[in-house]
């Protein structure tokens, strides 16, 4: 690999410090801006896209678009850079991609449709008929 990038080793502490921080500081807007139903699914392992998830909602497209904003600029201001967004004109679903971190805010009756919690659940609905 004289000319080559180096191959990709196990993250390192810095790494997941990072990861860590990133989910702590949007768990931590989400909580300022009265995020509901909020859920971090730990992907480490599991996904290469990302390393964690948080799907939130909010109360209306209003509120939605504002905790997107709100988060797009805590992220900026903490030296994370500029995150890629998508959705904000309508607000119904914004999806804002923090890299290591990818968050999906709701209103709740398109999270009701989409139910994107489910694609990473491991166990059975509740309401599934024993056989």
């Amino acid at each position: 690999m004289a000319h080559g990038a180096p191959a990709k080793a196990e993250p390192s502490i810095d790494d997941q410090s990072r990861v860590t921080a990133i989910e702590d500081l949007i768990l931590s807007r989400l909580d300022d801006d009265k995020a509901q139903d909020v859920v971090f699914i730990d992907l480490k392992g599991k996904s290469p896209v990302a390393d964690g998830l948080i799907v939130a909602s909010g109360r209306s497209q209003r509120h939605v678009g504002a905790m997107a904003d709100h988060l797009l600029r805590a992220l900026k201001e903490a030296g994370y850079g500029k995150c890629r967004v998508e959705g904000m004109p309508s607000a119904d679903w914004v999806l804002i991609d923090a890299g290591d971190v990818i968050v999906h805010l709701f209103r709740p009756e398109v999270r009701s449709f989409y139910n994107i919690e489910k694609i990473w659940s491991v166990e059975p609905p509740a309401n599934r008929a024993a056989v």
